[in-house]
């Protein structure tokens, strides 16, 4: 094979003549007529094997396919102003309508934003009624919410919960100390209504209040003996005068004994209910609630690391009276206006180096002595919760109702005894 660059004719044979044509009937001399050129048969570079010719299509004759049209290029033109106004007419027509329709799907459905850009999915209708199912934390809330109410006293805001239909309101002794005719309160929908001061118990920090208003929804009460450590809880008040404020924590102890109060003032002993919920001034008075919805304890006190009470605030240690406890002097304050106070008949030493609480003495006619318990002894259990100091009795002691009998375990010399108590109510 070869590239061409130095291609000789082969000699004419008899075969393959110069003037022999290369298919029979053909002639090897050019025709006068062909648009091939004059000298084809002398280029070199031709192949004189290759059947190469170009092929002319005859004019068309009657009976055949008639020419195309040939348009004259002097003719004169169409103007293409008209047309392009209104392609622009059409477009401008085309976007307005597709913009507005866009936008009004974008609303109805709710997912315009400021840049026009579709957020979500799309096609989804919200459910007309939203209420959460009741066992859910947010169902408890909007259950309970509308019973809790924020308490008002010269310029001073606690908290409270309705425990009746007819308007009686448990809170805190402290949150209305010094009450006059100013106090009132505000429900949840926004709504008010003044309020009286029924009674009060400054040891065990509780008091009720009557609401001037009817048709009330009562909180539902729970049992705070059936609580335990890690249950969920809920807290409902009014923190910081943030009304309507719901916070979520655990149980965090049982039987917390807590000693609380201002100096000079009264002091206050009870076992308390510890939780982790965020607490804070303005809570006082606030239920304590279960997954259930039942209201377990009243929110009381917060332990702070702030130096002064102004300063105070949530740590994730907060305190409150046990319902159990509560509701019984509640119930004493509206039937007798006097609560109950449960006394063991015994004076207790504090601030000692014994582990427990040591007795200083004993009523003759008590219910300390006539369990046989003698000035002196150390108690070191009472119903299986053990005590560290002698205030610890005196908060576990108020626990219980008047004419409960607890197991007490007590120290006297190097002899470990148990015996039964029978607690009575003060008489004074």
């Amino acid at each position: 094979m070869t590239d061409g660059w130095n291609w000789r004719r082969p000699p004419a044979s008899p075969a393959h003549g110069a003037s022999q044509s290369m298919f029979p009937g053909r002639s090897a001399e050019p025709d006068p007529g062909s648009p091939w050129w004059s000298d084809a048969m002398a280029d070199p570079w031709r192949d004189p094997y290759a059947p190469s010719a170009v092929v002319v299509s005859a004019a068309p004759t009657s009976g055949g396919p008639a020419p195309e049209p040939v348009t004259d290029p002097d003719a004169p033109r169409r103007p293409l102003a008209p047309i392009i106004v209104i392609c622009l007419v059409t477009a401008l027509l085309a976007g307005g309508i597709g913009g507005t329709l866009g936008f009004v799907f974008a609303v109805r459905g709710g997912y315009a934003t400021a840049g026009g850009t579709q957020l979500g999915a799309s096609g989804q209708k919200v459910p007309e009624n939203t209420q959460r199912a009741p066992e859910t934390l947010a169902g408890v809330a909007e259950r309970v919410m509308p019973s809790v109410v924020t308490v008002r006293v010269s310029g001073a805001i606690g908290s409270g919960f309705v425990v009746s239909t007819d308007g009686y309101v448990i809170t805190n002794d402290h949150v209305v100390e010094g009450a006059g005719e100013g106090l009132s309160v505000s429900f949840s929908d926004g709504s008010t209504a003044t309020a009286k001061l029924v009674g009060r118990d400054p040891e065990s920090d509780v008091a009720v209040i009557k609401v001037a208003k009817g048709g009330l929804t009562p909180v539902l009460l729970g049992n705070s003996d059936d609580i335990a450590v890690g249950d969920p809880v809920l807290a409902f008040g009014s923190p910081l005068a943030l009304v309507n404020t719901v916070t979520q924590g655990i149980v965090s102890a049982m039987d917390r004994p807590i000693q609380a109060g201002e100096a000079g003032g009264t002091t206050r002993y009870y076992a308390a209910i510890q939780t982790d919920a965020a607490v804070n001034q303005g809570n006082s008075g606030g239920p304590l609630v279960n997954a259930g919805g039942q209201v377990v304890g009243v929110n009381s006190v917060i332990r702070s690391v702030g130096g002064a009470d102004t300063e105070a605030g949530n740590i994730g240690l907060a305190f409150a009276i046990p319902i159990n406890q509560a509701k019984r002097v509640a119930e004493d304050i509206i039937d007798t206006g006097k609560a109950r106070r449960t006394v063991i008949g015994a004076e207790v030493m504090t601030g000692g180096t014994v582990a427990g609480a040591r007795l200083r003495g004993v009523e003759p006619a008590g219910p300390a002595a006539a369990a046989g318990l003698r000035g002196g002894d150390v108690i070191t259990r009472i119903d299986g919760h053990p005590l560290e100091e002698g205030t610890d009795l005196i908060a576990l002691v108020r626990k219980y109702a008047p004419g409960s009998t607890v197991a007490v375990e007590y120290r006297r010399g190097t002899k470990t005894t148990s015996v039964s108590v029978t607690l009575a109510a003060d008489t004074n």
